[in-house]
């Protein structure tokens, strides 16, 4: 039995930067046993496996494997599958804008792709939960966890560490500048003790002091515990940050737009836009998140 595989950069218009995944768009006749070993084979922060789906609303189903687990929901391979299927030309589409809808843990993900000339571009899902506060470790137990001194982290004022979920939790953490972000290391005994049966067990540690011109977050984020050391971009805590930024905001505007920068510490710089509508109470009521992908290597599975 062999089967198709692509290979993509996500958050990046180039090659060799973002964040990589691996897709398998006819991934129905996989033996389900064999699903976790393939991931661990690509070793990447996630795999997606693309079968029929189950629910009649949907474009497709998307299963999303780290090298460790099965996740409900993860940003860059939703975007990523989005685009996937668009490119290859397996979901119908028309014009320079078409909505794709895959079936995940979470529920159902719209994908908006965008084209250029009759290809995709640009990608963006639209989250299928709001976000939602959970509780926080102290902060100098976070602050041990990344190897870094209370001092590095803002736990006073506007920001301090919260941790958010859009269907996969985050503890958000933020620092001083990019300088405190780039001392952050995770320290497995202390990280494991800080956030035992926390709410949230992955990290982003995150600085308004950004580099990119338009872009006004720096972001670096730890999820050992799924096999992903750090990742070098996470649209699933980017749409879990708008939970976050959107209890920050006091513009008042209906939709708030934002760039995150993140991997550039990895050399896979990366870049997500957010936006975040709002109803007339500062209430969230929808989140997306998006980038460009760029398709990087195509090859067959061999399973016999």
């Amino acid at each position: 039995m062999r089967v198709a595989f692509h290979v993509l950069d996500v958050f990046t218009d180039r090659r060799f930067g973002g964040n990589p995944l691996a897709v398998i768009p006819d991934a129905s006749g996989i033996p389900e046993k064999l699903l976790q070993p393939i991931a661990r084979e690509f070793n990447l922060s996630e795999t997606v496996f693309v079968t029929p789906p189950t629910d009649g609303r949907a474009t497709k189903r998307a299963r999303i494997f780290t090298p460790a687990k099965e996740l409900p929901f993860a940003g860059h391979p939703t975007v990523g599958t989005g685009f996937l299927l668009a490119d290859l030309g397996l979901v119908k589409t028309s014009g320079d804008e078409a909505t794709i809808v895959l079936e995940e843990g979470v529920g159902l993900v719209p994908v908006r792709v965008r084209s250029k000339d009759g290809r995709p571009v640009f990608a963006e899902l639209s989250a299928a939960k709001l976000p939602e506060k959970g509780t926080a470790p102290a902060s100098d137990a976070i602050a041990a966890a990344i190897s870094l001194a209370p001092g590095d982290l803002l736990a006073t004022g506007g920001d301090r560490p919260e941790a958010w979920s859009c269907g996969l939790p985050f503890l958000f953490v933020p620092v001083l500048d990019r300088a405190a972000l780039a001392r952050a290391r995770v320290d497995p005994a202390r990280f494991e003790s800080a956030l035992r049966g926390s709410w949230a067990t992955a990290i982003q540690v995150f600085t308004r002091d950004a580099e990119t011109t338009g872009a006004s977050i720096r972001a670096r984020t730890f999820v050992p515990d799924l096999g992903v050391p750090e990742d070098p971009a996470t649209g699933s805590a980017a749409a879990a940050f708008a939970g976050y930024a959107a209890a920050r905001d006091r513009s008042g505007a209906p939709t708030i737009r934002y760039v995150v920068e993140q991997g550039f510490e990895m050399g896979r710089p990366s870049l997500l836009h957010v936006e975040i509508d709002r109803d007339g109470g500062g209430g969230v009521t929808a989140v997306r998140v998006g980038g460009a992908c760029v398709r990087v290597s195509d090859g067959e599975l061999s399973l016999d």
